[in-house]
Formats: structure tokens, C-alpha cells, sequence
């Protein structure tokens, strides 16, 4: 049978990255475009709109070059693309498709203010309970007000009908299909505070109370779905099919094997994003988690319980280089495995503050428990350490939130290399710890939603026996020492709080 492949673009906070998978879920070629972030004030981040899009076509370019060099297929067998994008990334446009402003950045803080003003207001219930998410920063909505009530252009666009809404993606699909299509996916949308995501629909009660009720918003589609042809300004030698449009975080979930109630995935970056699997129904949390909608294809919507931890990597680099106590983070492991415990002493991240459970943003980063018998080792253990300790604290209260027990979670992020840590949280959850082995994971969840959605691949059953040199670790049968080292983390964290 003729090779068939899929295009996967994956347009992140630092860049964009275009990938090809053949029809077996393999990568035949990849490449990356780096993108800048603009910083125009103290909290703000933004970025161009223009230089977005252009970041997605030249790491096409550069990954056809490689697809004609490596392998044997034509560009005509390229049959298919999926997207998946930083999720609450904004762009506003105007009629004529024109950026009407800079694109506001999911790690903007400037409407922490207005946020505050929200709470007080007394609605935060009621966005809880449409949206499913928590009045935040991080979410769309409250940064969209703040450029309705400080930027003219914006307010003047907003109030006229003439401005347009979107996610990366829509922007995307926009510029892609020269401004045919005007779409998004139920994981972006369900993004920014302004979604009800039980309806699956757009609130027009909040986006009154929001003063948003003229803004132009893209029609909500299942992640799978057909959502427009592009050659990609002539790239393609023909116009293929943008079959799937997921968030990073969602498309990641996918890609690595979530697809049942109770499997869960986290990503070990700078920070870590937990997804739980909670099926057919939002799970309402009471323990700091969001409710989310994790994946849909037509038919089916599976929702998820996210837990947000503030800092996971970024504790190791900050050992590595604030207090230099080693030169690359792969001797960590050695380190932490050459003594036999962490001698009764914790590090608690609270650099930036506790996220989830806790949402104590004041919080500060402490080391406790130290001795004249400790030494270096030690502390780069317990930093270690609490890695899987924070995961441990999220999923526990998620089981709780959704009386769900956790099947199986799904690890991905350039922590999982370190085997010391992916055992201790295999220890601590007592459940397998699965890595599939693949960077690419945003782009391989968007890669098998497109081929679901073109016939490429059959069903959900054929994606669980593609994936390949997967490294499972198992909880060991004598894990008592794992449980009570947790114990000693919940009263360390107790006094930082």
C-alpha cells in the first residue's frame, strides 16, 4: 500500500515545531522555528501575531527539506495536518484580518487586578460552575478585559462588531485557509473563562458581564474534525485537509495513551501540567484542581481534571545554577542514589508559590530538616524528591475531587530520563509509570486525532498498539519507606503554609 503521512504542527510558547509521522505513528522528519516573546512592561508577555504564523511556515519548510532528503515518500503523501498550540494564547483581529493588537501570552500577568475586582464581585462561583475554571491570569478571558478597558483600538473594535477573537489555532486556521474558515476545538475554547463547558458553547451570560457581548468568537468543533484545506502558501504541491486542532496539554494526554476514565498524564518541564481522564462528565473540584474537557471527537466528549504545579524542573536548574552544586542535571540520580535516604531533610519549591492542591501563591521555598550530618547530596535528593511528592499531592486530590482511582499515568517532559524519580512516584502512587519514549507527544496526539479524522488510522484501539520502546516502571512490592518519606513532605509543606 502507498505511504501515507500526517503533518503534526506544534506551535509553542518558545516555537514552533512541524512534525511528519508515517501511518505506524513514527517520526520521518521534524524541525523547529524559534519565535520571541515581548515583554513590554513588568508582568506583560506578549507576542507577534504575524511572526506566529510565519514561525509555522518556515519550520515546514525546513521539515519538507528534511522529509525529501530522508525518505522516499512525494509531498503528495502528505494527506493530512493536525494542530496543536499553546492553549491561552489570544490573537485579536480585525475585519479585513488584520491584527488589531499584539497576541497576549499565556504567562501575561497584567490582569491580576482585574481578576481581584472579579472575585470581589462575587463571580466567581458562577464562572466555576459554567467554565469549569478559576479566575485567573492564566486564563483568556481576564486579559481580554484588560485590553477592552486600556487599549482604545481594542475597545472601539470590540464595541463596532468588528473584532475577532482567537486562540493560536484559530489564528492559524485563519491565516492558513486565507480567512475561509473562522474555527476552534472545545480544549481551546474551554481556555478562556468564557465557555460553558457542559453546553459547549459560548457563555453570553459572562461575556455581558464581561462587556465582551460584540466580540466576534469562532464556532466550537470536536478535536477531530474537518477544519479546512491549505497548501500552506504553496508549500504543498496540493491543498490537504486540517483534520484535528487540539491544546498542547490536551494533544499531549492523547498522544500518550489517555483515552480511558482514570489514566492520567503529567508533563515534568520548568513547571507540570497533570490531566486526569474523568470520562463523560466534568468533575467539579473542591482541592484547587480546573475542570477542563480533555479530548472530543464527534460523539464524544472525555473531560479531565487539571492540576498545575508552579515549579518541577526549575528546582534542579536553580541547584544547578544559583548554588552550582553540580554541572549537568544528569548527575543528579548518581547523586541522589549515593546516600541511602534524605536524612529527614525536605525542600518545598515554593519559589513562585504552591500551585495545586494548595493555591497559596505567597507560599516561599524553604529546606528543612537539615543537620551537621547532611552534605550536598542529601539536598539535591530531597529536591528530587519533591517532585513526585507535589504529583502525588495533586493526583490524591483528584481521586478525591472524582472518586475515580487512577488506572496509569502517562509521564513526558525531560525529568522522566531520571529513573531515580520516576520510581519513587511509581512507589508513591502505587501504580505503573509509563513513558512512551517520544518527545514529540503534542505533536503526536495531534498527528493520530488528524488520522482519525482522515480514515488513517481505524479507531482509538488501533493508536494503543503503535507506540513503541514505552519504559514502564512498577511500584515496588516493599514501598513502606516511600510512604512514610510522604508523610514527613505533607508536615514539611505544612509549615511553609
Amino acid at each position: 500500500m502507498k505511504s501515507q503521512y500526517i503533518l503534526a504542527i506544534d506551535q509553542g510558547t518558545s516555537g514552533t515545531k512541524t512534525v511528519i509521522f508515517d501511518s505506524d505513528g513514527q517520526i520521518v522528519a521534524k524541525a523547529t522555528e524559534p519565535l520571541k516573546s515581548y515583554f513590554p512592561q513588568p508582568g506583560f508577555v506578549e507576542q507577534g501575531p504575524l511572526e506566529i504564523y510565519q514561525s509555522v511556515l518556515g519550520a515546514l519548510r525546513k521539515c519538507l527539506e528534511q522529509f525529501a532528503r530522508t525518505t522516499a515518500g512525494n509531498l503528495t503523501d502528505i494527506k493530512c495536518c493536525g494542530i496543536s498550540n499553546q492553549r491561552e494564547t489570544f490573537v485579536l483581529w480585525d475585519d479585513s484580518g488584520e491584527p488589531i493588537c499584539n497576541a497576549v501570552v499565556w504567562q501575561c500577568k497584567r490582569s491580576v487586578d482585574i481578576c481581584n475586582r472579579l472575585k470581589d464581585s462575587g463571580l466567581e462561583g458562577e464562572v466555576i460552575g459554567r467554565t469549569g475554571l478559576i479566575i485567573d491570569p492564566y486564563f483568556s478571558g481576564t486579559k481580554l478585559i484588560w485590553l477592552y478597558e486600556n487599549d482604545s483600538r481594542v475597545r472601539n473594535a470590540v464595541d463596532a462588531g468588528k473584532a475577532h477573537f482567537g486562540t493560536v489555532d484559530t489564528w492559524l486556521l485563519f491565516k492558513l485557509t486565507a480567512g475561509r474558515s473562522y474555527l476552534t476545538d472545545y480544549t481551546n475554547a474551554s481556555r478562556t473563562l468564557m465557555f460553558d463547558i457542559r453546553e459547549l458553547g459560548w457563555d453570553k451570560h459572562l461575556l455581558d458581564k464581561f462587556n465582551l457581548k460584540n466580540l466576534n468568537l469562532p464556532q466550537a468543533q470536536p478535536s477531530c474534525y474537518s477544519y479546512g484545506h491549505t497548501d500552506f502558501e504553496g508549500l504543498l504541491p496540493n491543498r490537504i485537509n486540517i483534520a484535528a486542532m487540539v491544546g498542547d496539554s490536551h494533544a499531549a494526554a492523547f498522544g500518550e495513551g489517555c483515552f480511558e476514565r482514570g489514566t492520567a498524564k503529567a508533563t515534568m518541564g520548568t513547571g507540570s501540567s497533570i490531566l486526569l481522564n474523568t470520562g463523560g462528565e466534568p468533575v467539579r473540584s473542591k482541592a484547587g484542581m480546573v475542570t477542563t474537557i480533555c479530548w472530543s471527537m464527534p460523539g464524544r466528549i472525555d473531560y479531565a481534571l487539571e492540576g498545575i504545579i508552579v515549579t518541577c524542573g526549575a528546582t534542579i536548574n536553580w541547584l544547578r545554577d544559583r548554588l552550582g552544586l553540580f554541572a549537568d542535571s544528569r548527575e543528579t540520580e548518581h547523586m541522589a542514589l549515593s546516600v541511602e535516604s534524605n536524612n529527614g531533610v525536605y525542600l518545598v519549591p515554593a519559589f513562585s508559590g504552591l500551585g495545586a492542591p494548595h493555591w497559596k501563591m505567597d507560599a516561599r521555598a524553604a529546606i528543612l530538616g537539615l543537620t551537621l550530618g547532611c552534605n550536598k547530596n542529601h539536598v539535591i535528593r530531597a529536591a528530587l524528591e519533591s517532585i513526585p511528592y507535589q504529583i502525588k499531592d495533586v493526583i490524591t486530590a483528584m481521586e478525591q475531587d472524582s472518586g475515580i482511582e487512577l488506572l496509569e499515568l502517562k509521564v513526558d517532559g525531560g525529568i522522566t530520563a531520571n529513573h531515580f524519580v520516576m520510581q519513587l512516584l511509581a512507589d508513591l502512587l502505587n501504580t505503573n509509570v509509563v513513558n512512551i519514549g517520544m518527545e514529540e507527544v503534542s505533536a503526536l496526539g495531534a498527528a493520530y486525532m488528524a488520522g482519525l479524522q482522515e480514515g488513517i488510522f481505524r479507531e482509538i484501539d488501533h493508536l494503543k498498539n503503535l507506540s513503541v520502546g514505552k519504559k514502564q516502571f512498577l511500584p515496588n512490592s516493599d514501598s513502606g519507606g516511600a510512604r512514610i518519606s510522604y508523610e514527613g513532605w505533607r508536615k514539611a509543606v505544612q509549615r511553609v503554609l
